[in-house]
């Protein structure tokens, strides 16, 4: 099964990261491109730029910005986070 891109800005020792990756992991996802702001800063303030928070884990699957590791988890809740990634 083919799944959307999915990109995650994120820091070496991130808890929520780590959960994150784990559910994405659980859900079908063999692979997420890491952006790493604390070996970057300069990615850090892209990351501020484009999702307007300071905190990571920031998740985007495919165009969408799905927030962070509480995000995912409450979209995966609802149900959207299967149909989101098989699009």
């Amino acid at each position: 099964m083919s799944h959307a891109k999915v990109v995650m800005y994120t820091t070496a020792v991130c808890p929520y990261c780590i959960r994150a990756k784990q559910l994405l992991a659980a859900r079908g996802v063999t692979e997420i491109e890491e952006i790493r702001i604390d070996t970057n800063p300069e990615q850090a303030a892209v990351m501020m730029e484009k999702t307007g928070r300071r905190t990571v884990p920031q998740i985007y699957i495919g165009e969408t910005h799905v927030g962070g590791c509480d995000d995912l988890h409450a979209l995966d809740a609802q149900g959207g986070l299967a149909p989101l990634l098989a699009s």
